[in-house]
């Protein structure tokens, strides 16, 4: 393994810079970083327990006035196949949800002008009341930021009316790459980089756990992956808020990004390990079965990750794209964790233990 002997600090747990972290993405082998981020993984979970989670991605609107190049889910206003849930039809997937057994709904939607706060704190209560034990893991900064945006309130305020109202933890969509120079391209029409993290970081100060994510493989640079993975690690340094950081690869299909070649698998477990390196204060990496496939889904799990995301009864974001996604059942993940020599385990959303198999 080339230049191994130059990163033995790695293999301690020693922080690396973002010099460092460049030079491993851009010039280490595959093998290399495999291995270094697996003997990291095994220092933040020496028990080799992997973990998963069943949930419901319920996308109540696909209205969106972002016009983000890489989405193929956005539907403008007066699309004739635009459309807003109304409260039964979520919680008839709610309750579909937890007869599955199934202990998170992540709802996500698109930036709708015509959504109220009040249709959002309305929705929260209810399901609440309906399901109490469900945990609500739902609204990315770019939906936050917008909803302070149309309602003239404070992000702060925002979060504390949802909050109220049953929001237990937010999702870390909406970030794609940290840079503001990839993000001008990408997603001008979305919050910038301060915005979101001060979702995040205000978030945590009012003690709800967020997650971290990224979404590459389109315009970006190595430095500006960097970039991204050293401005999620100064946050946690600051509030230890994040449960997890889950990184995925562009997919194409129906978007403005269709001239582009999609990252090789290849890269995406090279970056997957970076992050598992770089990011030594966050306890959880997931590997992304969704877009990488089961096969390299669990080969992330040799390359640093230790999760392996989610068992879902829906997705229609990716699906959206000409990439068809296979959606595992319990038996599938918990066979296929097994087959990449670890213990399957079913997590909660706070990544709490609830069965080991």
């Amino acid at each position: 393994m080339k230049g191994l002997l130059k990163f033995e600090h790695i293999l301690e747990g020693a922080r690396i810079s973002q010099e460092e972290a460049l030079e491993l993405l851009e010039k280490a082998d595959l093998a290399t970083l495999g291995y270094l981020a697996n003997e990291v993984r095994k220092l933040h979970h020496p028990e080799d327990l992997v973990t998963f989670v069943i949930d419901r991605n319920v996308n109540y609107t696909n209205v969106c006035v972002a016009g983000c190049k890489f989405c193929a889910f956005q539907r403008k206003i007066n699309s004739p196949d635009a459309y807003v849930l109304d409260v039964e039809q979520i919680l008839n997937k709610v309750k579909e949800l937890v007869d599955w057994g199934g202990t998170t709904l992540l709802m996500q939607g698109g930036l709708n002008p015509n959504l109220p706060l009040e249709f959002y704190t309305e929705l929260l209560r209810t399901i609440k009341k309906h399901f109490p034990q469900v945990q609500i893991h739902s609204f990315s900064a770019p939906e936050i930021v917008y909803l302070a945006k149309i309602e003239r309130m404070t992000i702060e305020e925002v979060l504390r009316e949802l909050k109220k109202a049953g929001l237990d933890s937010l999702p870390g969509g909406g970030a794609e790459i940290l840079s503001s120079e990839v993000r001008a391209f990408l997603s001008p029409g979305k919050c910038s980089v301060e915005e979101w993290e001060e979702v995040h970081r205000t978030a945590h100060k009012l003690g709800m756990t967020s997650t971290a994510t990224m979404m590459f493989g389109h315009i970006e640079e190595p430095r500006h992956i960097v970039e991204h993975l050293e401005r999620i690690r100064r946050i946690q340094d600051d509030t230890g808020g994040f449960t997890a950081f889950i990184p995925w690869t562009f997919k194409k299909g129906n978007t403005q990004l269709d001239y582009l070649e999609e990252a090789p698998s290849t890269y995406y477990l090279k970056v997957l390990a970076l992050s598992r390196i770089y990011l030594d204060n966050f306890k959880n990496i997931q590997s992304s079965h969704v877009t990488q496939t089961m096969q390299i889904g669990i080969v992330g799990l040799h390359f640093g990750a230790n999760d392996l995301g989610s068992v879902m009864i829906e997705e229609n974001v990716i699906s959206s794209t000409s990439y068809r996604v296979s959606i595992p059942k319990v038996e599938d993940m918990v066979n296929a964790i097994r087959s990449a020599g670890f213990k399957p385990a079913q997590r909660d959303t706070y990544y709490r233990i609830i069965r080991v198999f």
